[in-house]
């Protein structure tokens, strides 16, 4: 029997939507604790500041600070919201704070003091804040911990997994089932994108995206019709978007029509329980006997680059191998001009890890060369720019797994043709 949170001389009735499993929780922790006695065998623990990474690590958006120690009990500080990371998270010590000069006395009080050195999440903070961390904490040394947080996140439980997979089927469900019943061209860009909000929410999209890069913002995806496709974009990603506006080039523009005789590009994530999938679906306005040569050669190339690849992404692959064939196969099908875009919208790698954000360890690139691990989950998204036409290709997420990648965003790649 559960008894509800006392808050002062109250009693809540209050349920958690979803209380993340103790044994899920340790594993994290303990797969932490491995990676950090590798990559920084100094550390007592790591501080971790960062929303997402202390909901990774505690199953609660906590607003704080996560101490784990390398041995001892961890402790979650919060400075707002206590009573909601005590209904999700399995912690047994969650205590309020007020400034990062508490830090010190009320880890210790609890058993797991900070130790002459500690690592912390240097991207989970600003730099002024970094600062002030190390005035308030003085007598700590600090050393980075922000890759054993990456290399912990990049390698998906089975819990995570069974999320991934709902989010994957939800997403091929709108992309290539519903949403060409709700568009037509004709439709502006922005239309286009209130149709795929509507689709999208129906199957459950949770309405958030995350990133994990600094400063890098994201709004569902990108509807891109014709030669937007090429548009010049600050996104890190091979399509280009119009977008709403200079301030918010995000989705889809009204002014921009999409016309007869032209692709639509269609890249939208979608996000179950925190959890995200990637996907990019094509269509062309016309039937399939109007697609140019061109248009056509490139879409083919980039099924079978996406195919190689999966099949590549095995326990101990290296990425920047994978990579290198699919920059070959590029070459070989003479689209290597557009490969990844045209210009200085090219991007110098073909997939990315995935899972609480949509940039996640590793990525399908040079200098990625540690070996591939059961239970990543890869975003492939082998795109070609054409030159006056827009963009073509595919986009689908992967499981990696003993026999290769394991589509999970669904089995159909082609380019649906819309009248």
């Amino acid at each position: 029997m559960t008894t509800a949170p006392i808050i002062g001389t109250e009693q809540y009735a209050h349920t958690a939507i979803e209380t993340l499993p103790k044994e899920e929780m340790h594993h994290r922790h303990e797969r932490c604790r491995t990676l950090l006695a590798t990559h920084a065998p100094q550390a007592s623990g790591m501080l971790v500041f960062s929303r997402v990474n202390i909901y990774y690590l505690t199953g609660t958006l906590g607003n704080g600070v996560f101490w784990l120690p390398m041995s001892g009990k961890p402790v979650l500080l919060v400075r707002h919201g206590m009573d909601r990371c005590r209904l999700e998270s399995p912690l047994e010590h969650i205590l309020p704070f007020r400034s990062y000069g508490d830090i010190a006395s009320l880890v210790a009080d609890a058993g797991c003091p900070l130790g002459d050195t500690a690592g912390a999440e240097y991207s989970g903070l600003t730099w002024q804040l970094g600062e002030m961390l190390r005035a308030k904490l003085g007598g700590t040394a600090f050393a980075p911990c922000d890759t054993v947080l990456t290399l912990a996140r990049s390698v998906k439980s089975s819990w995570e997994l069974a999320k991934m997979r709902h989010a994957g089927q939800r997403h091929h469900d709108s992309l290539y089932t519903d949403l060409p019943g709700h568009i037509a061209p004709g439709m502006s860009e922005r239309d286009i994108s209130h149709r795929a909000w509507e689709v999208f929410f129906t199957h459950g999209h949770s309405g958030i995206m995350r990133m994990n890069a600094f400063g890098e913002e994201i709004f569902l995806g990108h509807v891109s019709a014709g030669e937007n496709g090429n548009y010049p974009s600050h996104f890190n990603g091979p399509l280009g978007v119009k977008g709403e506006h200079p301030a918010t080039p995000y989705m889809g523009h009204s002014g921009s029509i999409w016309t007869k005789g032209t692709p639509l590009a269609v890249d939208i994530g979608f996000c179950h329980e925190g959890y995200h999938t990637d996907k990019t679906q094509l269509y062309w306005a016309g039937p399939a006997s109007s697609i140019p040569y061109a248009a056509r050669h490139a879409h083919d190339t980039c099924i079978a680059i996406q195919q190689h690849v999966a099949e590549a992404m095995r326990p101990g692959a290296i990425p920047s191998a994978i990579y290198a064939e699919a920059m070959t196969m590029a070459q070989a099908a003479g689209v290597e001009e557009g490969f990844m875009a045209l210009g200085s919208n090219k991007v110098p790698f073909v997939g990315h890890g995935i899972g609480l954000g949509i940039d996640e360890f590793p990525v399908l690139a040079k200098r990625f060369d540690a070996p591939m691990e059961a239970g990543m989950v890869m975003a492939v998204e082998p795109k070609i720019g054409i030159p006056g036409l827009g963009m073509v290709g595919v986009e689908n997420t992967f499981e990696v797994t003993e026999n290769g990648g394991v589509c999970i965003t669904g089995d159909r790649y082609d380019m649906l043709c819309l009248e």
